[in-house]
C-alpha cells in the first residue's frame, strides 16, 4: 500500500473516530479473528502466554538534582503493558524508570513518576487511566505518555472507537495543562511466532491503525512517535535479545530501545530540547507535511515524531515530521525514593494484572 493510500484510509479511521462512525475495519473480521487466533497460540507456545508481573517504578528519580532547578517534574506512563513494563522484573528496566531517569538528567530536576498503564488494557480503559492522573486538579502531571493499541487489534476493537477513546484521553489531558506523547499502536508483525501471510496483515492493521492514532492525537494537540516495530531495525535483525521470555513483550533491551527513541520527544514537548534541534533537517528527510500523510510516514518508519505544524493548508492541517536522534539513558536509580504523600483521596494506581493482552 502507497504512503498516500494509507494516508486516505488513516484520514478515514480519523473522521470516523470524530464524528462518531465505527463500522470502518482495518482488515476483514474472518481474517483478523485468524490473527487472533494465531497470537494467542503463540503466547501459548512461548511461556504459557504469562509474563511476570511488571514491578512498580512510582516513585522519585534524579535524587541528586533536587533543589537545582525547581520542583520534580511530575511524569505519568498510561496505556497497557508496554506501557507497565510488562516482561521485565527489574524496576530500573520499565520504560517508566527509564524515561523517568534521562528526563531528570536532561532537565537537571527530579523527576516524580507514576505509572496508571495496565497489563492488557485497550483503549477504552484510558478514561479511567486518565480520572487518575487528574484526581488531584494541584497535582495535574507535566507529561504523560501513553502506549496503547495493541489489545485494540487483536481484540477486534474496530479502529474508530480505539481512536475516538485515544484522542478523547488527549483532550482531557492537554485541557487541564498536561503535554501528551503517545507512542502509536507497535507492529505486532514483529511477534515472532506468528507466520506469514498473518505476519503480514498483522503489520498492515498496525500500522493503518497507528496512523489514525497520529491524526487523531495530533488534532487535540498531542505529539507521537511510531513505536512501529518497537522502535528500531534492531527488533528484526535481534528479535531474540530484544523480545522477552515470551517472545510478545519486549526484553529489557527492548524497553531501553523503545526509552531512547521517546525521551527526547518527551522533551521537545516540555522545551527542554535546544530550539536549533526544532526546525526541520532536510538531510534527514525532516519536513512539513498534511497531518494524514505525516501519520502514514510516520506509521512505516519506526522512531518517527509526528507534532501538530500550521493550523490549516489546501489538504488540511499540517503536521512536522521529525525523525530525531535518540539519547543515550542514563542507568535508572535502583530504588526511587517514595513520590510526595498524595491527598488521602487519590485512588490508588491499578495494581492487577489482567491476562489475555499486552
Amino acid at each position: 500500500m502507497s504512503s498516500m493510500s494509507r494516508a486516505r484510509v488513516a484520514r478515514r479511521i480519523a473522521a470516523g473516530a470524530a464524528y462518531g462512525g465505527g463500522g470502518i475495519g482495518l482488515v476483514g473480521a474472518a481474517a483478523v479473528g485468524l490473527l487472533v487466533a494465531e497470537v494467542q497460540m503463540a503466547k501459548r507456545h512461548v511461556g504459557n502466554g504469562h509474563s511476570p508481573h511488571p514491578p512498580s517504578a512510582d516513585g522519585l528519580y534524579g535524587r541528586g538534582y533536587a533543589g537545582l532547578n525547581g520542583p520534580p517534574l511530575r511524569l505519568m506512563m498510561l496505556g497497557d503493558s508496554t506501557a507497565a513494563g510488562q516482561g521485565v522484573h527489574r524496576l530500573r528496566q520499565t520504560p517508566g524508570a527509564l524515561l523517568a531517569s534521562g528526563l531528570a538528567a536532561v532537565a537537571e530536576r527530579p523527576v516524580e513518576l507514576s505509572v496508571a498503564a495496565l497489563p492488557g488494557a485497550q483503549s477504552d480503559d484510558l478514561d479511567r487511566q486518565v480520572a487518575l492522573a487528574l484526581e488531584d486538579q494541584d497535582r495535574v502531571p507535566d507529561i504523560c505518555v501513553i502506549m496503547v493499541g495493541a489489545n485494540d487489534v487483536t481484540h477486534r476493537m474496530p479502529p474508530t472507537r480505539s481512536v475516538r477513546h485515544l484522542s478523547a484521553a488527549v483532550r482531557r489531558l492537554r485541557t487541564a495543562g498536561a503535554e501528551v506523547v503517545v507512542g502509536t499502536c507497535p507492529d505486532l508483525g514483529t511477534i515472532e511466532p506468528v507466520q506469514q501471510p498473518l505476519r503480514w496483515l498483522a503489520r498492515r492493521a498496525s500500522r493503518q491503525l497507528a496512523a489514525a492514532q497520529t491524526i487523531g492525537v495530533v488534532e487535540q494537540g498531542g505529539r507521537t512517535v511510531s513505536l512501529g516495530d518497537l522502535l528500531g531495525p534492531e527488533f528484526a535483525a535481534n528479535p531474540r535479545e530484544l523480545f522477552g521470555p515470551d517472545n510478545y513483550h519486549p526484553s529489557a533491551e527492548g524497553y531501553a530501545t523503545a526509552a531512547m527513541a521517546v525521551l527526547p520527544t518527551v522533551c521537545a514537548a516540555l522545551g527542554l530540547w535546544p530550539a536549533e534541534e526544532e526546525r526541520p533537517d532536510v538531510s534527514r528527510r525532516e519536513g512539513f507535511l498534511p497531518v494524514a500523510r505525516a501519520a502514514a510516514e510516520a506509521a512505516s518508519e519506526a522512531g518517527t515524531e509526528v507534532t501538530a505544524a500550521m493550523p490549516t493548508g489546501p489538504r488540511g492541517p499540517w503536521a512536522l515530521l521529525k525523525r530525531r536522534r535518540r539519547r543515550r539513558l542514563p542507568t535508572p536509580d535502583a530504588a526511587p525514593a517514595p513520590a510526595p504523600a498524595a491527598p488521602p483521596l487519590e485512588p490508588p494506581l491499578p495494581s492487577e494484572v489482567e491476562s489475555g493482552g499486552i
